[in-house]
């Protein structure tokens, strides 16, 4: 079940025509700058709020190496952001190297999510009869 809160995507769209593509990397990569995640370290997934219960349960499903360097990269920023200081430059995190480990999760538990509602509302006709 998606809420309002998880908003709506156009990437499987944007991906599939090669000119719309041509058209919004530029931009998508200007707002990456912009958003400035990278020169603390972080990845893109590090910044999805973490109050929703599919995102807890996707936390819960990460590997003990995935979840620590998360915890270490988000303590690392939290760091950085109070002494209002960025990463050296050298140390910034690149775009290829700013892959999503969240969002499948994520996308997992939603539809486990879905199918669960879907079953929980299945309704049953009796046949035969007694």
């Amino acid at each position: 079940m998606a809420t309002a809160l998880e908003g709506l995507s156009l990437a499987k769209y944007i991906k599939a025509s090669p000119a719309l593509s041509r058209l919004i990397r530029p931009v998508a990569n200007a707002y990456a700058r912009a958003a400035g995640h990278r020169q603390m370290g972080l990845r893109y997934d590090d910044l999805v709020m973490e109050e929703r219960e599919s995102v807890q349960k996707a936390l819960g499903r990460l590997d003990s190496r995935e979840a620590y360097d998360r915890a270490f990269r988000l303590k690392q920023a939290i760091h950085l952001s109070v002494l209002h200081r960025e990463l050296p430059k050298e140390q910034w995190l690149k775009p290829e190297e700013d892959t999503r480990y969240l969002t499948p999760l994520i996308e997992e538990v939603q539809k486990e999510a879905e199918e669960r509602a879907a079953w929980d509302t299945v309704k049953v006709d009796k046949k035969g009869g007694h």
